[in-house]
């Protein structure tokens, strides 16, 4: 059996008995004219699927029955648009029991969806796949007289789903592990072509370039080039700074492999040496990583890396004078008045897989207050501590405008954690020794 077929094998059997689930990829996009977005599937459906193409329909019906609709065969749209695979070879390729024509959709769902007590689907969505479901249903109640009954319970599909997607199968775990390496890679590329002078575009073209070279299909996300002041900018894209002699660099980026994502941070000095305070304030986010690094392992709080790392950095932030003495005299006082926020505003990580922030509750629901839930076995996260020195009143210039975030990619072992990233440079003598060596 298929990764795959195994996943709607676990989700059906979740299921009520009877009931139905519907779930639909994503939708192709216009961007302009009559240019389309590069097309990418719903994370969920191809999960379930493995199926890429556009215009499919999944049906679930328990106990055991899967279904697929999709594109008919048409040679003279795939002159122009590429292969399909058709029903009849859609059906047998990716282990469904029937497969029918998008088409004949409508159809076949009026019949699916009587005297079917409960349906699942993922609501709330889009209004078009909404109105479409309310469509259906208007038709099986439409033969009532006839003793035909539409589902009396609707229920979300989502929460089963991401809730499957959060524990990782060996299958994912191999994909994520080239993922990995190949954006560690990348950084390593964009390491060694950096001087200064260059445009943030040009390490974010090196990127790219290795990402592609190696086989990802895409970046998972767009990569942020931030150097000098940009580097304070969490979220900053527009990637067209020139970098200066002296500037830090932080690039956070990572390719998307076979529908799983990377997500990797390093920063590094352009003229490919530390500078006094950069070095100082790179090696106190290096040591909060460890720290939160310290607080994976099967058991404990999600939360608990988080709290790991927040604590070294108070302490530092204390330490460095970023918080003058009268502020606050202890890390405990700095955390308790929330006196690193200025400096350290974001989580120490998020979960990872098919997407960036991948799905998944991060604290326990079934428990009174909802504490931050057990880590396990199979979980893949993120672990990215950062510390981000804004020119302000009382802080010492000479870390003005140095934003530094080291992100690194873990799945949770019995043991432990797997480190994915391992293949970025990260330890400040690798990375000046790498810049040295190709300089």
């Amino acid at each position: 059996m298929s990764p795959h077929a195994a996943r709607r094998a676990r989700l059906l059997a979740q299921m009520e008995p009877g009931s139905v689930a519907v779930l639909f990829t994503a939708p192709e996009v216009l961007r302009n004219g009559d240019s389309d977005y590069l097309y990418r599937y719903d994370s969920s459906f191809h999960y379930l699927t493995g199926f890429g193409e556009p215009e499919a329909v999944l049906v679930l019906a328990a106990p055991s029955q899967s279904i697929l609709f999709c594109r008919e065969k048409n040679q003279e749209r795939e002159i122009w648009e590429g292969r399909r695979h058709g029903p009849e070879a859609a059906r047998e390729a990716f282990g469904f029991d029937a497969a029918y024509p998008i088409s004949a959709l409508d159809e076949q769902m009026a019949k699916l969806l009587a005297n079917v007590p409960t349906l699942y689907s993922a609501s709330g969505r889009s209004e078009k796949h909404d109105a479409q479901l309310r469509k259906w249903l208007d038709s099986v109640r439409a033969q009532s007289r006839s003793g035909v009954t539409a589902p009396s319970s609707l229920r979300d599909l989502v929460p089963l789903v991401d809730e499957m997607r959060l524990l990782k199968d060996a299958h994912e775990q191999s994909i994520m592990l080239r993922a990995g390496e190949i954006s560690g890679a990348a950084h390593a590329r964009a390491m060694r072509a950096a001087k200064p002078g260059m445009y943030e575009y040009e390490l974010e073209a090196e990127l790219l370039y290795e990402f592609r070279r190696r086989g990802a299909q895409y970046p998972a996300y767009t990569p942020i080039v931030a150097s000098g002041e940009n580097s304070c900018i969490l979220h900053y894209n527009m990637n067209n700074r020139r970098m200066q002699d002296g500037d830090l660099v932080l690039i956070d980026a990572g390719c998307e492999l076979d529908g799983y994502a990377s997500d990797i941070t390093r920063t590094w000095p352009v003229n490919g040496k530390f500078s006094g305070p950069q070095r100082t304030l790179y090696e106190l986010v290096l040591a909060a990583q460890q720290a939160a690094f310290g607080a994976i392992e099967p058991g404990k709080p999600y939360s608990a890396m988080h709290e790991a790392a927040v604590r070294v950095l108070a302490q530092g932030i204390l330490d460095l004078g970023l918080i003058a003495r009268n502020r606050a005299a202890t890390a405990d006082d700095v955390i308790t008045n929330k006196l690193h926020l200025p400096f350290y505003m974001h989580g120490t990580g998020h979960w990872l897989g098919m997407d960036v922030h991948d799905s998944g509750a991060y604290r326990d629901l079934t428990q009174a207050g909802k504490p931050s839930r057990p880590l396990q076995a199979g979980m893949a996260v993120t672990v990215e501590p950062g510390i981000y020195v804004r020119p302000a009143q009382g802080v010492p210039e000479e870390y003005w405008n140095i934003g530094i975030r080291i992100e690194d990619d873990v799945i949770v072992s019995d043991n432990g954690y797997t480190l994915l990233s391992g293949s970025a440079p990260k330890a400040i003598a690798d990375i000046e020794a790498l810049m040295r060596d190709t300089a």
